[in-house]
C-alpha cells in the first residue's frame, strides 16, 4: 500500500463545506452527487487525495465533531493568512510553521510551511 487514499468528514451542509475548502484551500471539486432529500456528498481533489465532504459517513463512530485536523501545504503563511482575511475566514491558532482555521462545522482545518524529513531510524 502506498498514498492516502481519502479522508472524510461529516458536514452539515455539503454545498457550504465545498465553497469553504474550494476558496480557503484552492481544492476542486471532482463530484457531486445527492439524493430526493438534496445534496448528499461532493468531493474534492486535494492536491492527489480526495476529500470526501458527506452528510452522513458510513460505519461506526461518534454522530458530532472530531478531534482531528485536516492540514494542506502551503508555501507563504503570510499570503495565506492574507487570503483567509479577505475571505473573512479567521485563523483560530498558529505555530511558528502552522496556521490553523475551522470549517463551517467546526472540523479543524489549516495550511503549513512544515518540510518534512526524512524518516528517521
Amino acid at each position: 500500500m502506498s498514498g492516502l487514499h481519502h479522508v472524510a468528514l461529516r458536514v452539515r451542509d455539503c454545498g457550504v463545506s465545498a465553497r469553504f475548502y474550494t476558496q480557503a484551500f484552492g481544492l476542486r471539486e471532482i463530484r457531486r452527487s445527492g439524493d430526493e432529500s438534496g445534496l448528499r456528498a461532493v468531493w474534492l481533489d486535494a492536491f492527489g487525495t480526495v476529500l470526501m465532504l458527506e452528510r452522513a459517513i458510513r460505519g461506526h463512530g461518534a454522530s458530532e465533531g472530531s478531534g482531528h485536523v485536516l492540514v494542506f501545504p502551503c508555501a507563504d503563511l503570510d499570503a495565506a493568512i492574507a487570503r483567509l482575511e479577505t475571505l473573512g475566514i479567521p485563523v483560530t491558532d498558529r505555530t511558528t510553521a502552522t496556521l490553523y482555521v475551522e470549517d463551517p462545522d467546526g472540523h479543524r482545518a489549516g495550511l503549513s510551511v512544515y518540510a518534512f524529513g526524512p524518516p528517521t531510524a
